[in-house]
């Protein structure tokens, strides 16, 4: 129980943010009792840089297709890459796959509730282990990502954005606001979360919504600072990124190898950009060169 004033404060916004939540979360299929811990890993994996909307009907799919990580195992990687679709950051496709066969191989196809089994794991890191603890098996952990940093950092340090990358002040910090009780917990994470994602964004915050207007110590400084808040800076078309995603498209969408170089549906992309694309491709295993005389390709 808080035996301070501050921690009492800090014990009465955190439940501030619960009981919002309890009224406002979205109702999102890998939240519901009857998703798998399986189910709450590939949401977890699908959701990172990628917003819900995009994900909820892949994430569907998958789970229709590949409802336990022996069937996504298996399957071949380059399945799991074509499945990915257009959710982008193909890597995690790869990585999933990578995920499942571990899953089998070292828990015999189960989930792994430890956190630390759960790290181990590749393609997880920190957050992703802490939030399948936390919300796949309802176990008290410190789930920090972007969205519940701002919320602290603007909240309770009058911070507008988060850094580039965590100290260790403010993962202690978040630690301290955890709920001892695991289900407060868990509810805390997924709360805090949600009010990062959908009211206290990093642009445009809508703090007449916000269930910690009256505590918060960025609005009661002037809400100031948004300035810094990241913005594109340089056209998606052209990109590196765009053209990997574009080869990418082009070899989803046939079982047999493909002539990359000279295709017409890339003919506006130079030919060095193609070439170095088409390594970095290889080289992160989401690609393969079936014939290199022929200049061949396929996932």
């Amino acid at each position: 129980m808080p035996t301070t004033p501050q921690a009492v404060h800090d014990a009465r916004m955190v439940e501030e943010v619960i009981g919002w939540f309890s009224r406002e979360a979205r109702d999102l299929p890998w939240r519901r009792s009857d998703c798998s811990p399986w189910g709450v890993l590939v949401s977890e994996v699908m959701l990172q840089q990628t917003p819900v909307v995009r994900v909820e009907p892949v994430w569907h799919e998958w789970m229709r297709r590949w409802p336990t990580p022996g069937e996504l195992a298996g399957e071949a990687q380059s399945e799991a890459v074509r499945a990915w679709g257009r959710l982008g950051y193909p890597r995690r496709a790869k990585r999933l796959w990578e995920c499942a066969v571990a899953i089998v191989e070292r828990h015999g196809g189960e989930v792994p509730s430890d956190e630390e089994e759960l790290l181990a794991l590749p393609g997880v890191g920190a957050y992703t282990a802490a939030a399948v603890a936390a919300f796949a098996f309802g176990q008290r952990s410190v789930v920090l990502d972007t969205n519940v940093r701002r919320v602290i950092g603007r909240a309770w340090e009058g911070r507008p954005l988060p850094t580039l990358h965590q100290t260790v002040g403010e993962r202690a910090r978040a630690s301290s606001l955890v709920p001892d009780e695991a289900a407060r917990a868990v509810a805390w994470a997924a709360g805090s979360m949600e009010l990062g994602a959908l009211v206290c964004t990093a642009r445009v915050p809508r703090c007449d919504e916000c269930p910690l207007a009256s505590d918060c110590a960025w609005l009661a400084d002037g809400a100031q600072g948004l300035e810094a808040a990241p913005r594109r800076v340089q056209p998606w078309h052209g990109t590196d990124r765009q053209v990997r995603g574009r080869i990418m498209a082009l070899l989803r969408a046939t079982h047999a190898p493909l002539t990359v170089t000279g295709h017409a549906l890339l003919e506006d992309v130079e030919p060095g950009q193609l070439d170095s694309c088409l390594e970095s491709l290889v080289d992160d295993g989401l690609v393969r060169l079936v014939d290199e005389a022929r200049g061949t390709y396929s996932l």
